[in-house]
């Protein structure tokens, strides 16, 4: 939500009838109720500045690719209180969810350009090229990409001088729970990059407020 600007297996190719059946793997710090914390860069040309954020997963569903939750900014310089969105988020399983997006203003360009940010992403590039990942299968690989769009404000009104218009490219590591992202918005910062660490929510790790989700 950026401000409103006016060791790893290596993956295989598969093919045949069977190839959309492969699901990412499961993994224990992708599920419900897993919190996550860390900052978002929202620099600019003319200043540098980062947000502390804090995630939560409220569903997760990874027979449909799908998972949602909740992300908090906190010490956003225009808002008296910590802003709080509702996200839907794309797992990229080759199924449900290609490579490609297809939509929120990116094209495939858009795409390769993001998702190559990430490391991880490099065994992919060739294949995604060709078919968007389609032919990949992601089963045993200990990443899994996302798309994160943010749908609404939980506690603030769009007049926040906030902006939800784009979207983040997500990588996730099923070693360790740590999150990486970049946010894509035609009308923003580009590149502004998302880094959470999955913590123990009561110990180490943070506490939201109660807020009603519609």
């Amino acid at each position: 939500m950026p401000v409103r600007v006016v060791e790893t297996s290596a993956p295989t190719q598969i093919s045949g009838a069977h190839s959309g059946q492969i699901s990412p793997p499961f993994c224990t710090l992708l599920s419900v109720g897993q919190a996550f914390s860390g900052t978002q860069n929202v620099s600019s040309l003319q200043k540098d500045e980062a947000w502390r954020v804090n995630v939560r997963i409220q569903g997760c569903d990874l027979e449909h690719g799908y998972l949602c939750g909740t992300m908090e900014a906190l010490n956003v310089p225009m808002a008296d209180t910590p802003v709080v969105t509702f996200w839907e988020g794309e797992i990229v399983d080759g199924k449900n969810y290609s490579f490609f997006t297809g939509k929120w203003e990116a094209s495939s360009e858009d795409d390769i350009r993001h998702w190559t940010k990430f490391p991880s992403f490099s065994p992919f590039l060739c294949q995604v090229e060709v078919d968007g990942g389609k032919s990949l299968d992601l089963s045993n690989y200990p990443y899994i990409f996302m798309r994160w769009k943010e749908q609404y404000f939980v506690n603030v009104g769009t007049d926040c001088g906030l902006t939800i218009a784009g979207f983040y490219y997500v990588c996730f590591s099923c070693t360790d729970g740590s999150i990486s992202g970049f946010y894509y918005d035609p009308n923003s910062s580009p590149f502004q990059k998302l880094e959470l660490k999955s913590t123990n929510e009561g110990r180490s790790g943070f506490s939201f407020s109660s807020y009603e989700l519609q």
